[in-house]
């Protein structure tokens, strides 16, 4: 059966490159690594402020659903994934342009998941002992997803935050 782990490894891949590909700017600083402006709150330390809204200008992945349809020959999983992002604005501009840099951030959102295809092939990731990095080899199965759902933009202080899902798919063997 394909595993849970390996399209949530997949599309987190795939949105990745996509965010990066759409603004290089967007990045983010995890344990003093700068990369793409895109984590996964499950893969982070415990305390490392990545399960929820901070940190702030990046897109924090959370899975938050699962099912399995096994009527068919092959089994279809679903996962629903939950991305929680928020801006403070800029200091240059007092933070006034939160509203701003938050339509940025969907727009962002928006065409990195609605861009065709709303595939990819699946991604084998691998971590290698000791040393950080990881490996990827495809599968030869594809994950796929559908259109980016927005909750309403909410207010936390001087923090503008929003929510998106996304469903995601793939077929067991």
């Amino acid at each position: 059966m394909l595993s849970v782990q390996l399209a949530k490894d997949t599309f987190y891949a795939a949105l990745q490159a996509r965010i990066a590909a759409g603004n290089p700017a967007r990045t983010v600083v995890v344990r003093g690594t700068v990369r793409p402006g895109v984590v996964v709150a499950e893969n982070e330390l415990p305390g490392a402020a990545v399960d929820g809204i901070a940190p702030a200008n990046a897109f924090c992945l959370r899975w938050t659903g699962l099912s399995v349809d096994s009527k068919a020959a092959l089994p279809l999983i679903s996962q629903t994934c939950e991305i929680r992002y928020a801006t403070d604005g800029s200091a240059g501009n007092g933070g006034m342009d939160r509203g701003r840099a938050l339509a940025a951030m969907d727009a962002e959102l928006a065409t990195a998941i609605s861009t065709a295809p709303q595939s990819a092939c699946s991604l084998l990731v691998a971590e290698i002992a000791g040393g950080g990095a990881s490996t990827e080899a495809m599968t030869g199965t594809n994950v796929f997803w559908g259109d980016v759902s927005f909750k309403p933009a909410v207010m936390r202080g001087e923090r503008m935050e929003r929510t998106a899902e996304v469903e995601v798919f793939s077929y067991g063997q």
